[in-house]
């Protein structure tokens, strides 16, 4: 029997059209348009929009997991001011006794969305968290990266970010859940960089991706296969830090569907593969006033401004403590390997690639530093606020002020911590890691990360173990993380 396929009618636009609306809600977003006209036009939009079924609604968690719900349509016009979800089913967030908690859509994150990876007929929208009061939740970083954003806004600073986010396409789908230490990963392709044939497996996800993000307003800049086989990187055009991070969610979670369509997998473990390079995720970073990037001065060392060398200073000083913030996986102190280009010297080079700050040649466009030890499994709202409250408690130092942190640069160049368990007792005993995330954050924070540390080996050895894969905040869920 022939079945009969019915058209609903539900929204599915072209990656033109997507592209050309995306752009639009990104133009509103970088000139400047406030809460209220993004909130008015996002909602016009999809009341007039027929084909729009659900609005997702999505978050990240304390360890950067994105998580997201659908919502009917109707539904979410009518109560977008109140909506709530269970916040004691969140690892790291509100307990039991006090689970509810609201979600406030953030307007301006607004995005049309492509019909053959999210399905028909829906449009996604980030949401800030907040307590049953409606006060800011603590444990939400995305919304204490959108407070700090908002504040250096109004004084005529733009925080401007771009990631270089690498990640392996592996055979099979949900490797990592089924991973067996004894048999390990197999690659997809055995492409690597530059040269992987136009029609390989690897190719092919890479160009499916580019598409989707070109369709998104990532405003592609390059794509291609990374040093390792079957790696991958995207690079896309810098904006304002929280886009930057929102997108990096993004990215991977269409990375992710679209391999599964092939039946593959793409990990962003840091280090999936022994004897190969690992996954980086280097982040680029600058500040710009009234349009002027603060980082350019031809005359400076490296190239850069007193600015931006007492910005990057902040975050060489406070290096290990945020280790923990940065590599938060027991997987990712593989990474650090120094025999594979690892990023696990504490200081700044223009030519160093061991070197955790990079500065790449720049002109008064382009000038920026780059960090190199964040991987692509990070919380990218917390390691950037972390980043800009390192960069900042240097800059607005006075001149005697920062004597102490540029005495740093008179020491013996220091390594990041070799182990998870070296970067939690950096970050236990940090006043500086308390003031930014409060006393109450960082020890939930420090109880995920040691519940990980617990499940593997405390010295990594030569293999990649089950408990490093299993339990990784990425990977693991109800099932696995009940497994004895």
């Amino acid at each position: 029997m022939q079945n009969n396929i019915i058209d609903q009618g539900f929204l599915e636009l072209s990656y033109k059209t997507l592209e050309e609306r995306n752009l639009s809600v990104k133009r509103d977003r970088a000139a400047g348009k406030d809460e209220k006209y993004f909130k008015e036009k996002v909602l016009d939009g999809i009341q007039k929009e027929t084909g729009i079924k659900a609005v997702i609604v999505a978050f990240s968690d304390m360890e950067g997991k994105l998580h997201m719900l659908d919502y009917n349509k109707d539904f979410f016009i009518d109560a977008y001011d109140n909506l709530t979800f269970d916040g004691s089913s969140i690892r790291g967030f509100s307990k039991q006794r006090e689970s509810d908690l609201r979600l406030k859509p953030d307007w301006s994150s607004f995005r049309w969305l492509p019909a053959d990876v999210f399905g028909k007929g829906k449009v996604l929208i980030f949401s800030g968290i907040r307590n049953q009061d409606g006060s800011s939740y603590p444990g939400d970083f995305r919304g204490n990266l959108v407070i700090l954003l908002e504040e250096m806004k109004e004084k005529g600073i733009m925080l401007n970010a771009a990631p270089e986010i690498e990640g392996f396409l592996l055979e099979g789908v949900n490797a990592e859940q089924y991973f067996n230490e004894r048999v390990g990963f197999k690659l997809a392709s055995e492409g690597g960089y530059f040269n992987s044939l136009p029609q390989d497996h690897l190719r092919q996800f890479i160009d499916k991706c580019a598409e989707v993000t070109r369709a998104m307003a990532f405003e592609n800049e390059k794509d291609h296969p990374e040093v390792a086989p079957s790696q991958f990187e995207l690079n896309y055009k810098y904006t304002d830090i929280v886009q930057a991070s929102d997108q990096i969610l993004i990215y991977k979670l269409i990375a992710r569907q679209i391999a599964k369509n092939m039946n593959c997998t793409a990990t962003f473990l840091p280090k999936p593969i022994m004897k190969i390079n690992g996954s980086g995720m280097h982040s680029n970073m600058s500040i710009s006033k009234e349009g002027k990037n603060l980082f350019y001065d031809p005359n400076g060392k490296y190239g850069i401004s007193k600015i931006a060398h007492d910005f990057l200073t902040g975050i060489l000083y406070h290096a290990n403590d945020l280790c923990l913030t940065i590599n938060s996986s027991v997987n990712s102190y593989r990474r650090l390997d120094p025999h594979y280009e690892a990023p696990n010297e504490i200081k700044v080079s223009s030519a160093d690639r061991s070197a955790m700050i990079r500065v790449p040649i720049g002109n008064e466009k382009s000038s920026r530093i780059e960090v190199r030890s964040l991987p692509p499994d990070c919380n990218p709202y917390l390691a950037h606020l972390f980043f800009v409250k390192a960069g900042l408690e240097v800059m607005n130092a006075s001149e005697s002020e920062k004597k102490q942190y540029y005495d740093f640069y008179n020491q013996p160049t220091q390594k990041l911590p070799s182990t998870i368990g070296e970067a939690i007792d950096y970050f236990k005993n940090s006043a500086f890691i308390n003031k930014i995330m409060g006393d109450e954050n960082a020890q939930k924070y420090l109880e995920l990360k040691q519940m990980a540390a617990d499940r593997a080996p405390r010295e990594l050895g030569s293999r990649i173990k089950t408990g490093e894969v299993w339990y990784h905040h990425e990977v693991t869920n109800q099932m696995l993380w009940n497994r004895f």
